[in-house]
């Protein structure tokens, strides 16, 4: 195979990889570097001699991304307060989210549900049910017996219940949400968001220690309401607040100056009420977001 064929086959997988890479990992930069190490073995590898390139890089990608997985599995425990996916755009078209369905599998609450699963559950239940791969394909790109994959399987939907169904609301109550949430923070009046919340909606923020973000969530509509309405109504006076798609929804990015500050994403129930608040703080991971804000 020629060297410019070599590197096409691989850029006309690399979104998919990197989708792949993403929900595994929950980090836009750890998802690249997994990608990036793909693409290094795919360059020394001889590809005329692979016989399914896309299952070839699959493979090379996941069994990446379970070892990644692993190591960051042990930073979290050390991680200071709530730890929370970095936020990515995720602009319509993009082939993350080109249908409803997997934009829902890119949500923060998504994200957080499969970290109930060990490394190997979640790779398994992400290829077998939400990338529609076959028992065999994902036995083969786990290098493992299929018997064994389909107790990986099995074992994960156990662990994520009935929170495996994935709730996006539909935009115009997306919308609807936001102004609310936006109106209560700049203006202190929460009676608009306090009938689009659920009674137990939480508060989630992720400061990282790095940055002051509260280290518990913030629980049951009254507490939030509270926060809402006078706490980040004092903190959040002098951003500026950017609408954006983010992991597959709307949420905001506030910034100061060109420097993004926070992104607020929401998690929904079934009949479109918030159920949670998720707030990123730390710098580190609204770094991806830069380029939105100094459009």
């Amino acid at each position: 195979m020629a060297a410019g064929a070599h590197e096409k086959v691989f850029e006309d997988e690399r979104r998919r990889l990197f989708g792949l890479a993403y929900r595994l990992l929950g980090s836009r930069a750890d998802a690249e570097d997994a990608v990036q190490d793909t693409w290094l073995k795919w360059r020394l590898a001889d590809a005329d001699a692979i016989d399914n390139p896309a299952a070839w890089l699959t493979a090379a990608c996941t069994r990446r991304c379970i070892d990644m997985l692993r190591s960051a599995h042990r930073k979290r425990v050390e991680y200071t307060g709530a730890w929370l996916p970095e936020p990515i755009h995720t602009p319509v078209g993009h082939a993350a989210a080109e249908s409803h369905e997997m934009a829902a599998t890119l949500t923060t609450a998504f994200l957080l549900m499969l970290e109930r699963l060990t490394p190997r559950e979640r790779a398994a239940y992400l290829l077998r049910e939400i990338f529609g791969m076959d028992y065999a394909a994902v036995a083969e790109a786990m290098d493992m017996q299929e018997p064994a994959v389909r107790k990986l399987v099995s074992r994960a939907k156990t662990a994520v219940g009935s929170t495996a169904v994935r709730h996006v609301a539909p935009p115009e109550r997306q919308r609807e949400l936001l102004v609310a949430f936006q109106t209560a923070v700049t203006e202190g009046t929460t009676a608009r968001l306090a009938q689009l919340l659920t009674e137990d909606i939480r508060i989630t923020a992720d400061g990282g220690g790095k940055v002051a973000a509260a280290r518990d969530p913030i629980v049951g509509r009254e507490a939030v309401l509270a926060f809402v309405g006078e706490r980040l109504h004092d903190w959040w006076q002098s951003y500026r607040w950017v609408e954006a798609a983010i992991n597959g929804q709307l949420g905001f990015i506030l910034t100061e100056g060109a420097v993004p500050v926070a992104a607020v994403t929401f998690g929904f129930d079934a009949e479109g009420r918030a159920s949670d608040v998720f707030i990123v703080r730390n710098p580190d991971k609204l770094a991806g977001l830069v380029p939105l804000v100094r459009q």
